[in-house]
Formats: structure tokens, C-alpha cells, sequence
């Protein structure tokens, strides 16, 4: 019989629902779900369940657990980049990052990408396809087992663009909250979007207490359209006018991440623009410094400290994010670029 059924992306209530119809009893929903959180990679490690249960689970369902493909560790600051090796042979990245408040694991949410940013190594090849939610649960579950260190905060902004595929991210929210799951609160959650304001509209809707990160990156719809081909069917005030709206929906201030480029994206004038547009809202600017990808000619901003403190003089909130993994494959889809060349797509 082949594989029909991704139960690890189920819920414990589908799951039952789904037992019931084999003719089992609903209460081993809530045991199988328990063993997937203990790391099981096999229905035969699921030692509290018949015999016939287990050869039936592997007969009807499918579990897809990760392999390291490789692991970079940071000799600075501990930071670890995975590679993850997919059933099928694909390849993501997750990077576990340390801070005093606690463990954060920045996940994919599929592999590659569509968006065409031209600072992101994530793209560069395009999108293969989505991930599902148990592929997505994996990185933050196998992370935590591997490196030994409890994760408390989750970022969607590896591999991909959650709002591409919407649905299945919100069925990971759904099972990484789940209090017989990993129970991490959605307070303690980022998402990273590049700007699909149709489906940010969508988002609102649900009224989530997650923190939504809108990668900005310029002021402006020239420079904008330049470096993010995503902007050229809305501009950046249909953006924003977005923005206000999820706002107003969730009263959840949004994160603008701003990724400082040479010559491009950090000019005086670019600063001014973005205060005032940013002006009188509930916004955070995240200056972030620039990571450089092979195959780009962009470069580091020299003028990070000189923008943050023309946005700060007109009354922006910003921050400078901390840069981790200096001395590894910092720059989200640099580690899974190399394993293509090595290897071939």
C-alpha cells in the first residue's frame, strides 16, 4: 500500500478523527502525537501501541524526518547553521541562534525561492516547491534534539516566503503552538514577508499575536523595484496603507527590516523618505547589516550608525540587528548554494 497520509501534519483532533476511521480508539491520537515531540523518526519507536498499530501506521501514513546535511558552528558566538536533507532528497536551511532571553531557530518554509531579491542567495535558483508543516516543524524539533539547546523563539525568514505558501504556514502555527506539541506562544514568533499586501490582508483576518516583519529595504519604488521585483505590481504606499491596515486589525507593531546596501538603499535622502512615511505609525525599523552572497555584486553599507541615527533624530524606533555567524555561511541560502554546485540541483 502506498503512502497516503502526512500525519505529522495533522492536529491531534484530524488525527483522531482519521483513527477512527481505522477502527481505533481516539486517545491514540494524543499518544502518537506525543511521540512525534520526543523525536521519533519511526512508527516502530512508538513502543506503547500494538504491534498491528504500528505496521498499519507505516503501511497508511507517512513521516518524513530531516537529515544533517551538514552543520556549521560558530567559533564566536555559538550560532549553528543546518543543512537539512529532505526525504526527497532537497535540501533547507535553519540556523539556531543564541541570545540571553533564549534560543531562537530561524526556519524555511520552502525550498528555494520565487521572490527574485537581488541580496538573497535564497533565490537565485528559484522556487522547487513548497514544504509542508511537518517538513517546517522538523527544523525547529530536530534542531533543538541536535544541538541540546531548548528552543523558545521561532523566525520564518530562512529559505522562501511564508506568505507564498500561506496555508500550510498557518497549519505550522497551528501545531508548534499546541500545548501537547512544543507549546511556543505565538508572542514568541516572527514572520518575514516581502510585501504580498493581499495576503497580509489575509493574515490580519486571523487576528494572530505573532510579530510580522515586512522586508522593506528601500523608501522608495525606484530603488525598491530594483532590488525587489515584488514591488513592481504594488509600490511601497499600497504596502504601507497594507501595514496600517494589519495594525489596525491586530494592534501588533510591525518590524521593517532594512538591509543596509552600498550605494543603493542608504543615502540621506532615503533615510528622510522612510521617517516620513513611517512617521506617526507603530513601526520599528531593524537596520540590518548587509551579508554578502557570491553571486551578487551588492555590497555592505559603510553608513549603517549614520542612517540609524537620522531615522532616530526624527523620532523612528530602530535597532541594528546583531550579527551572528560571521564566520560561517551567515547569509540565508549561501550553505544550500554550495551543496548545489557541489552536488548538482
Amino acid at each position: 500500500m502506498s503512502f497516503i497520509i502526512d500525519i505529522k501534519s495533522m492536529t491531534p483532533e484530524e488525527m483522531s478523527v482519521w483513527l477512527k476511521e481505522l477502527g481505533e480508539p481516539p486517545f491514540r491520537a494524543k499518544q502518537i502525537f506525543k511521540w512525534f515531540y520526543q523525536g521519533v523518526t519511526s512508527f516502530e519507536e512508538m513502543t506503547n501501541l500494538s504491534k498491528a498499530l504500528r505496521q498499519r501506521l507505516s503501511e497508511t501514513a507517512l513521516l518524513t524526518p530531516p537529515t544533517v546535511a551538514r552543520k556549521q558552528e560558530s567559533r564566536q558566538d555559538g550560532t549553528i547553521k543546518y543543512l537539512w536533507r529532505l526525504a526527497d532528497g532537497n535540501c533547507v536551511e535553519s540556523v539556531l541562534m543564541r541570545y540571553q532571553h533564549g534560543n531562537t531557530v530561524c526556519i524555511s518554509c520552502q525550498v528555494g525561492c520565487r521572490m527574485g531579491c537581488a541580496f538573497c542567495a535564497s533565490t537565485i535558483a528559484g522556487k522547487v516547491r513548497d514544504l509542508t508543516a511537518a517538513e517546517m516543524l522538523d527544523q525547529v524539533l530536530f534542531t533543538q534534539i541536535d544541538s541540546g539547546a531548548p528552543v523558545s523563539n521561532i523566525v520564518l525568514m530562512g529559505i522562501g516566503e511564508p506568505l507564498d505558501n500561506f496555508d500550510t504556514v498557518l497549519r505550522f502555527l497551528t501545531l508548534v503552538n499546541h500545548p501537547e506539541g512544543l507549546n511556543i506562544g505565538m508572542r514568541h514568533i516572527s514572520l518575514s514577508t516581502c510585501g504580498l499586501t493581499e495576503k497580509i490582508d489575509k493574515l490580519a483576518q486571523y487576528g494572530l499575536q505573532l510579530t510580522l516583519s515586512v522586508s522593506l529595504h528601500a523608501p522608495d519604488d525606484e530603488t525598491r523595484s530594483q532590488i525587489m521585483p515584488v514591488n513592481r505590481g504594488v509600490g511601497v504606499e499600497k504596502l504601507l496603507e497594507t501595514c496600517r491596515r494589519y495594525f489596525n486589525r491586530t494592534g501588533r507593531r510591525i518590524s521593517y527590516e532594512y538591509a543596509m546596501i552600498d550605494g543603493v538603499n542608504d543615502a540621506d535622502w532615503q533615510a528622510d523618505l522612510l521617517a516620513r512615511r513611517l512617521r506617526g505609525t507603530s513601526a520599528h525599523v531593524n537596520l540590518i547589516p548587509l551579508n554578502e552572497v557570491e553571486e551578487s555584486p551588492l555590497k555592505p553599507s559603510r553608513r549603517v550608525s549614520a542612517f540609524q541615527k537620522r531615522l532616530e533624530r526624527q523620532g523612528i524606533t530602530v535597532t541594528v540587528r546583531r550579527r551572528l555567524g560571521g564566520d560561517i555561511d551567515a547569509s540565508c541560502g549561501q550553505l544550500r548554494r554550495k551543496a548545489m554546485k557541489r552536488e548538482g540541483p
